[in-house]
């Protein structure tokens, strides 16, 4: 029998609830403790969900007896400082999206990692979906032909009360709109599509007053020669579910947040109609409209992919290297808006 894999938390905000409800309902997991820059959040954390320990110290965590990863929940810009400690204490690490919120910090939690010897994921539960996997499986089998156009639209609602504390600060949060939120779809679409070799962005606050963008409009220009859109906004009244549309010679796909809105190919197959009924949001959960709407599910089948992967030593789904394909392109997203010019990737 492998002894449960040991987890502590570092950060204690809302998105941290999701990893510990994950790692409470995983096999093979168990929770051994909690820090936050607040003492007094990680001990009322610790108690919601039973932990042991509750500190303001990172490496009074990092020397919990028993643990064996760190799941880092703080705002996506710090992400680099805690990620690196608990490399140097030799603790693999689950980062919530994104890895870092540059490419350089990415880069550099990923080398030390793999100087270190340990394993480091990232969360996009986005392609844990059934749907999701159902779409990546049929653009490899070649369904879709030359695919002709790929893209996301993430037209959500955040409130004006939402943007407070650290939220859309550049310095802690990173961004807005296209690192925050739009991020899985981002994600999801260089998966299916590949990574554009050419974007050319706008960006602007239309709504919100805060440092990032809450809208963001990109072109992008894949290697295959296709074209697409990346479209990102939180300023948009109610929030509409996130849409990902791949068009292709023979075949076109809509995905509506986890579910098969369109299933279409000039050449049809057995379990098409199964696909076409595929309906997952119920499970996965939808943040269009508010933050907290989204579900467990996506964020347990991933840290599930996580244990397993290191109790077996393989692969997991995601590994850090992959999940550093979507802060590159957010990065491009950022820089071609910045400079107004096209980023070359």
């Amino acid at each position: 029998m492998t002894q449960p894999l040991g987890f502590g938390f570092i950060g204690a905000g809302a998105i941290a609830n999701f990893h510990a409800k994950a790692v409470a309902a995983a096999r093979g997991a168990r929770a051994i403790g909690v820090v936050s820059r607040r003492r007094s959040s990680a001990e009322a954390f610790a108690l919601e969900h039973g932990l042991g320990f509750a500190s303001d110290n990172v490496q009074e965590l990092l020397k919990q007896p028993g643990l064996d990863a760190v799941c880092i929940t703080t705002p996506s810009a710090l992400h680099l400082e805690p990620a690196l400690a608990a490399i140097r204490a030799r603790k693999h690490l689950m980062i919530e999206k994104p890895l870092d919120s540059t490419v350089e910090g990415t880069d550099h939690i990923l080398a030390e990692a793999e100087k270190a010897g340990v394993r480091v994921g990232s969360i996009f539960q986005a392609r844990f979906g059934d749907a999701a996997r159902q779409v990546k499986a049929a653009i490899d089998a070649g369904r879709f032909g030359r695919m002709v156009l790929a893209s996301c639209y993430v037209k959500w609602n955040r409130t004006a009360e939402y943007y407070t504390g650290w939220k859309g600060r550049l310095a802690e949060d990173g961004g807005g709109v296209i690192i925050n939120q739009a991020i899985h779809g981002v994600d999801l679409l260089q998966w299916f599509a590949g990574m554009p070799v050419e974007v050319f962005a706008w960006s602007t606050r239309r709504v919100h007053r805060i440092e990032s963008e809450d809208t963001c409009v990109a072109a992008l220009k894949f290697g295959s020669g296709a074209f697409g859109t990346i479209e990102g906004t939180t300023a948009a009244w109610p929030g509409w579910s996130r849409r990902l549309e791949i068009c292709g010679e023979h075949g076109s796909v809509l995905m509506e947040d986890d579910d098969i809105a369109r299933w279409d190919f000039r050449v049809a197959q057995p379990g098409d109609e199964k696909i076409r009924a595929m309906r997952e949001s119920a499970a996965m959960g939808s943040g269009a409209a508010a933050p907290m709407n989204i579900k467990i599910e996506g964020h347990q089948r991933q840290i599930q992919d996580f244990i397993d992967g290191i109790n077996e030593r393989r692969p997991f789904f995601i590994e850090g290297r992959e999940a550093r394909k979507a802060v590159a392109l957010v990065r491009a997203i950022y820089d071609s808006a910045a400079t107004g010019k096209p980023v070359r990737l």
